[in-house]
């Protein structure tokens, strides 16, 4: 077995097990992450392109209406990813990535107190990321930066005596990552260091629901009732985490390989995601978060069985970023895949997990309104595909 084949199959198949890490949502809105790892692989031209399916399980155990009581809120979700990378000279490349970085999604069986029966927003990201590569001691130092933009989409579903209310905002922002990384291929030894820029959102967007809760003194006028479905102009105001990763992998014996992966998000920032009037800076609806900063841990083991298969295992803990006003607690994933080199020059890699969410509580509402769910499962699936020249 040659080092090179040693480096790109084992190595990839340990980038299978990270691709569930915050798949099960614990971590704030947490959901994909950008492959900027195409960016050590070997070629003028790699492309990448997958996406993993996640199902998530827990069902209500308390909740403001009865109704909701054994009901499961989460929707399932799938994460896109696309990357390719252009080597430019032998020592410079650029990476193009698609993800979707972070979403949430949630129908209730019945309306909740606030009269929301539905709410879900993604986030896509689309970015640009280069790498000089230095030879440095046995291996090569690789310093890393790029740029993104994100787009961000939002909507939600309210009831009112009089009549339905829909939500709709969307917003864009712009950030950057830069880090550093090294590599000794001999030994598919690979440490990098990256950080990630947060973003602040004042999405804008669209109101439509009933004159007599929006504008009361429109009622009568020009035959508008009470329940005439009428626009009204929205913002949305919010943050999202900057993040800081460190990840680290080596051979350890032949066809064997260990990896970890540790990820900082500062989920503080996003105290609350409050939605005011364009028109005069009031106040519409405000859902409280007050996370703290959130930690992820993963670890795992590759193995390189012949020439063109190879498999790895991880096991990751999520710390839950709730302090008692939502429900974002703590997860475990177990997760597994292979990876398989065919005639054509492309590589397949498939992979499955599965969660455990603990089980969570509010506690900073009125009493009879917090909301609380049992522990949970979530199950993913997980499938790419990438060719090179």
């Amino acid at each position: 077995m040659d080092s090179t084949s040693f480096k790109v199959t084992v190595a990839g198949a340990g980038l299978i097990a990270l691709a569930f890490v915050n798949t099960a949502q614990a971590n704030g809105f947490a959901r994909g992450t950008a492959d900027t790892d195409i960016l050590y692989e070997d070629g003028n031209f790699t492309m990448r392109a997958g996406a993993t399916y996640v199902s998530p399980n827990r069902k209500y155990t308390a909740e403001g209406n009865p109704a909701n009581i054994g009901t499961n809120a989460y929707q399932d979700y799938v994460i896109p990813s696309a990357a390719f990378k252009l080597g430019l000279t032998d020592n410079f490349s650029c990476a193009g990535t698609y993800t979707q970085p972070y979403g949430g999604s949630v129908k209730y069986a019945a309306p909740r107190l606030s009269g929301k029966t539905e709410e879900g927003f993604t986030v896509d990201e689309f970015a640009a990321t280069c790498a000089v590569k230095f030879h440095a001691g046995k291996g090569n130092l690789y310093l890393l930066g790029g740029v993104f933009q994100e787009n961000f989409d939002y909507s939600r579903n309210n009831v009112s005596p009089l009549g339905p209310l829909h939500l709709e905002l969307n917003g864009v922002d712009q950030g950057y990552r830069v880090g550093v990384g090294y590599d000794i291929p001999e030994i598919a030894l690979r440490a990098q260091l990256l950080y990630r820029s947060g973003s602040d959102y004042g999405a804008s967007g669209t109101l439509t629901g009933p004159a007599g809760v929006l504008a009361p003194t429109l009622v009568g006028v020009n035959g508008i009732t009470a329940t005439t479905q009428i626009p009204a102009a929205a913002l949305g105001i919010g943050h999202l985490p900057q993040t800081v990763e460190a990840k680290f992998q080596t051979g350890v014996a032949p066809g064997w390989l260990v990896f970890t992966d540790i990820k900082w998000s500062d989920w503080s920032v996003q105290k609350s995601l409050d939605v005011r009037s364009a028109a005069t800076g009031g106040l519409i609806s405000q859902d409280l978060y007050n996370w703290k900063d959130g930690w992820t841990f993963t670890a795992g083991v590759g193995h390189q069985f012949n020439e063109t298969i190879a498999g790895a295992v991880s096991l990751t803990y999520d710390q839950g970023v709730t302090t008692g006003y939502d429900l974002s607690s703590d997860t475990w994933t177990l997760a597994g895949g292979v990876s398989a080199k065919d005639s054509f020059g492309g590589e397949l890699r498939a992979g499955v997990g599965v969660s455990y969410l603990t089980s969570a509580a509010e506690t900073q509402y009125a009493p009879g309104t917090n909301a609380a769910v049992e522990a949970g499962w979530a199950y993913a699936a997980n499938v790419s595909y990438r060719v090179k020249w």
